[in-house]
């Protein structure tokens, strides 16, 4: 794709996220799930198929290509970009990992918007820590057998299809661990919904269990002592995308507010005529810019085929403190009008407290930080 192609398919994803899913947004805030036709009209775009090779129906992009439109839709709501690129994400695997009877099967369900899908890793007792996995895949007759549960899934409730992690050997830990393809519709899977105060519905937060639930020998598609280094070869990206999500909302806030302040006046004045309240949208601006470089250079490193860790890791943890910082101050900037719902500040705040939580935990991530940018020194005469 030329350079003036690619303009133009993210100068039509940006219309997309601001006249369909931005209107849409804020009766999700307030429990309202997404509509079938915006998922329909994401896969016209071809977002379900970013990284996809043109030769199985996708657009045939990277990772950057990826990032950008991340923050295109997240600026519009965080939920329904974290959605879509799950989605993304698993018909990529599928063209990578899968043999091409399963591909066949499932891939052009997903490119088209038909069906979403999941990556599940986390579960009831195991997040961040892999090793703790008790999901379990058995042989059987012809295939394996899977059993256990699956929590805090993005696209959880309403998946077709899922990437899930299991154990096929607890004895061997993680490199036990491996990815099968798992047909949610199937026998023995029964999928739930996750609420909290915070809207989950435009993200599709939900878990499932299996019980017994038999799958052919083809469905595993990460085999063990694959599955696990996968998952950390493509966790970079996956922060960075998300650091690139916390870009779009705090921008999409600063308009927001800096919109009402051309508008309100107060004590004869507009705002932004208030040196003090210029200030507070000042600070915001200058945090973004920041942020948005830490992004890009994390992008640059992994794209370049270096150690992503570090950069990836460090852009995460900015972007979401950044914005758990300046989205309370642009909100009491803008007032109690702030917290209507047609306006993003309530929501993306609310959005910045689940990117923390999301591919890799702040605290978590603090100490990979502080490990990766002091190694460990022999010790004198060793």
């Amino acid at each position: 794709m030329t350079d003036d192609c690619r303009n133009e398919w993210r100068g039509r994803v940006r219309d997309f996220a601001e006249h369909r899913v931005r209107p849409a947004a804020d009766g999700w805030s307030l429990g309202n799930s997404p509509s079938r036709d915006l998922f329909e009209e994401g896969a016209a775009l071809g977002l379900f198929g970013i990284e996809v090779p043109t030769t199985l129906g996708g657009r045939g992009l990277d990772l950057a290509a990826k990032i950008k439109v991340s923050e295109i839709l997240a600026a519009a709501d965080f939920g329904f970009a974290m959605s879509v690129i799950n989605t993304q994400n698993v018909a990529l695997r599928l063209s990578a990992s899968a043999p091409d009877r399963i591909r066949d099967h499932f891939l052009h369900d997903l490119l088209a918007g038909g069906r979403s899908a999941c990556t599940a890793l986390t579960e009831p007792g195991a997040g961040s820590d892999l090793a703790a996995i008790a999901t379990t895949a058995e042989r059987s007759r012809g295939g394996w057998t899977l059993n256990g549960e699956k929590a805090w899934i993005i696209n959880g409730r309403h998946a077709g299809l899922a990437v899930v992690f299991a154990q096929t050997d607890p004895a061997a830990g993680l490199r036990g661990i491996g990815g099968f393809l798992v047909n949610l519709e199937a026998a023995g899977v029964d999928r739930y919904a996750i609420d909290s105060a915070f809207s989950q519905t435009s993200m599709g937060t939900g878990g499932f269990v299996l019980s017994s639930v038999q799958m052919s020998e083809d469905h595993m598609i990460l085999p063990p002592g694959t599955a696990f280094r996968t998952v950390l070869e493509e966790i970079n990206g996956a922060r960075t995308y998300v650091a690139a999500m916390c870009c779009g909302m705090l921008d999409a806030a600063i308009e927001t507010v800096s919109d009402y302040g051309n508008r309100r006046a107060v004590f004869g004045r507009k705002l932004k005529d208030h040196q003090a309240w210029r200030t507070v949208l000042d600070e915001a601006k200058t945090e973004l810019a920041s942020i948005r470089a830490l992004t890009t250079e994390a992008m640059r490193t992994i794209s370049m085929g270096e150690d992503g860790r570090l950069a990836a890791a460090q852009a995460k943890i900015a972007a979401v403190e950044t914005g758990q910082r300046q989205l309370p101050a642009l909100l009491h900037a803008m007032g109690a009008e702030g917290l209507r719902p047609e306006h993003c500040l309530a929501r993306h705040l609310a959005a910045f407290q689940a990117a923390a939580l999301t591919d890799g935990a702040t605290a978590l991530l603090k100490q990979q930080v502080a490990k990766l940018s002091t190694p460990t020194r022999p010790l004198p005469g060793a």
